[in-house]
């Protein structure tokens, strides 16, 4: 058994995918038209054949009171693995990333929380191997 799929909630399509895109570094998998939404999914450019984040769309009544609990107690929605926390987070406060921490040593594992401008935080982290 194996991850092959993992949902980010998001409030807008369409900015999610930029967002992901141009701002992250992910490339874009699947774009298909369904209904008023997409099936939307994004995939590291290292690992084009490996798990897909579904940018889903967050309409169902649930989710938003869930998201802004979450980001009220500055929980991140999910965590992505870089090379460089305190690179990335240079890179893309250049590029008007809004973070919710800065990078932070923890031992083997550096962390930065970053606002996804889709209602989410979401954590950077690279653990010493």
């Amino acid at each position: 058994m194996r991850i092959n799929l993992a949902s980010v909630l998001v409030d807008d399509q369409e900015k999610a995918l930029r967002f992901y895109t141009e701002v992250l570094g992910f490339v874009k998998k699947h774009d298909i038209p369904m209904g008023e939404a997409r099936w939307l999914t994004v995939v590291s450019p290292q690992d084009p054949d490996g798990t897909e984040l579904v940018l889903e769309p967050s309409g169902h009544p649930a989710v938003k009171p869930f998201k802004d609990a979450l980001v009220a107690d500055g929980i991140p929605f999910t965590s992505f693995a870089v090379d460089d926390v305190k690179a990335e987070y240079e890179r893309m406060r250049g590029l008007g990333v809004r973070f919710t921490q800065e990078p932070v040593d923890m031992g083997p594992v550096t962390t930065a929380v970053l606002d996804d401008t889709c209602g989410n935080l979401i954590q950077i982290a690279h653990q010493a191997g």
